[in-house]
């Protein structure tokens, strides 16, 4: 349930637990103005955390809500010494402590700060219009019918779906306090069975006779507790469910993505750990012992890793990795496989943290043999909750040389995943994407984005009348049915209704909305 972490989280750029204004207050200790200019202040010490961000990009009232969260980044608090509001408290909060994340004291001159307050304040738009679409979305499906399961947890609090193989239905997470549960849904869409876990489930692998899941700790929302985890279950021999539970890698930081493959080809399947974190946090990779356990490798230092994906990207026979980080400096980064165990980062990409990067998928769209990126953006739970005309689905094509080129771009306010599949089985690549921060008021169907490949990077966007009855957090895509199409699972999350709701859809979510829906693909 990588797509649902961000929500739930400030973003590493804005991460703050006040907005009170400057003072004079804050005591600067004498500290040598730097005499450079205001923007040449805020690409010197912003630029340390993440990529320079323009003031254009956010209107004045935004602005003010951020400039206080940047300041606490360099030891600039209102009230003039570091408030204990910053940190949670237990064990988070002695994390992101130790990491000293937010200095004691200011780390420039009071004159110097003034200049990057009014840097950006000055040089900002007083509004930011929202994106409108140049033309209407279009209303159906014509080869997926719509499908709603009978059974439902109610507010859907749903952290992951996964479609079962084999036609044995679907299985998804419910991440209610205290309450986290794993539900097996037939095929017909009703209550196989239920679990209850300790903590919220957020990935489900099957393997063999084994379940890995993946659980993310004590709730979905901010914490830099190493309570998360990955344990192995072992499938009943008579009767539906799981048992003989092992932990298999314990004390992971917010895991919210695992991906497995052989890294160091002895034989034995390696995990790539996604550790999103919160302040703190970091992308590791855990070497199979061969005994049942596993040894961690750290490959970044950083919060806000979300997805990981294991190929060999230079065809060298050696399985790489990779990563799109968010939480403050996004990216794609390829970790490049030296063998003998060891990696070589190389970053692809950079973004704005303003992105609210979500996901990436590979896909050879141009049809040349090199895999190119599908990027989604478009988390929206910041101090920003402004629609954001950069959201939505970007294509990356390679040049066979691991450099990519943007050659596609889709506006969805709120993007959240993309789905890359052959949906309609005419030869090319489809799209099928959700939105958790859609345009309610305006555009409330594009929750939900059918892009049906016309060629030559072309796409006509299409949703269906339903997409209004969740909020749709997690996705995922599988021949549910066993009938040789492409099916999809929509999972709902409504622990909160939209700022500013007028539509009346978030009290509807609460009440009588679905757990999940299915979209049953009929070309077959």
């Amino acid at each position: 349930m990588r797509q649902l972490i961000a929500v739930c989280s400030i973003l590493y750029f804005f991460s703050s637990c006040t907005t009170k204004q400057q003072t004079d207050q804050t005591e600067f200790h004498d500290l040598a103005v730097s005499g450079l200019s205001g923007k040449q202040l805020a690409v010197a010490h912003c630029s340390r955390c993440h990529a320079f961000v323009s003031p254009d990009v956010l209107a004045k009232a935004n602005w003010r809500d951020v400039l206080p969260a940047m300041g606490h980044r360099m030891g600039i608090y209102s009230g003039g010494t570091r408030p204990d509001s910053l940190f949670d408290a237990g064990e988070s909060g002695e994390t992101v402590r130790e990491a000293a994340i937010f200095p004691e004291k200011p780390t420039l001159a009071k004159d110097d700060w003034r200049k990057i307050e009014r840097y950006y304040l000055d040089s900002a738009p007083d509004t930011i219009l929202p994106p409108i679409r140049k033309t209407p979305i279009r209303m159906g499906l014509k080869h997926f019918r719509y499908r709603e399961a009978s059974f439902a947890n109610r507010p859907a609090l749903t952290s992951m779906v996964k479609i079962l193989p084999d036609h044995r239905g679907i299985v998804f997470g419910d991440g209610k306090p205290r309450r986290n549960n794993l539900t097996f849904l037939t095929p017909e869409l009703t209550e196989r069975y239920s679990m209850r876990l300790a903590t919220t489930p957020i990935q489900f692998d099957e393997k063999a006779n084994e379940l890995y899941l993946t659980t993310i700790g004590k709730g979905v929302f901010p914490t830099d507790a190493a309570n998360g985890s990955l344990t192995r279950l072992q499938k009943n021999r008579s009767e539906p469910g799981y048992q003989s539970e092992t932990v298999a890698i314990p004390h992971l930081r917010r895991p919210v993505f695992m991906a497995y493959g052989d890294l160091t080809k002895d034989g034995f399947e390696d995990v790539v750990a996604c550790e999103f974190g919160n302040q703190t946090g970091q992308l590791a990779w855990y070497e199979n012992d061969k005994k049942g356990g596993y040894t961690k490798r750290v490959l970044r230092e950083k919060p806000g890793a979300i997805t990981a994906i294991i190929k060999d990207a230079n065809r060298d026979g050696l399985p790489d990795i990779y990563v799109l980080m968010a939480q403050g400096d996004e990216g794609i980064f390829l970790y490049e496989n030296q063998g003998g165990g060891t990696f070589k980062e190389k970053r692809l990409l950079t973004f704005l943290p303003l992105n609210g990067s979500q996901q990436i998928e590979l896909a050879d769209f141009n049809k040349d043999g090199f895999d190119d990126i599908v990027y989604v953006c478009g988390d929206n739970a910041d101090k920003t909750p402004i629609l954001k005309k950069y959201h939505g689905i970007y294509i990356f094509l390679n040049d066979g040389k691991a450099n990519f080129t943007q050659s596609y771009f889709y506006q969805l306010n709120g993007a959240y995943k993309a789905m890359v599949r052959d949906y309609d089985l005419d030869g090319d690549l489809d799209i099928a994407a959700i939105s958790f921060f859609p345009d309610y008021l305006r555009y409330p169907t594009e929750s939900f984005i059918y892009l049906e490949n016309k060629g030559k990077l072309t796409f006509v966007d299409y949703s269906f009348p339903e997409a209004t009855r969740g909020r749709w957090v997690v996705m995922d895509a599988g021949d549910m049915d066993a009938d040789g199409d492409i099916d999809l699972v929509l999972g709902s999350f409504v622990y909160f209704i939209p700022q500013g709701d007028t539509t009346g859809l978030g009290k509807k979510w609460l009440s009588e909305g679905p757990s999940v829906i299915v979209l049953e693909n009929t070309i077959r």
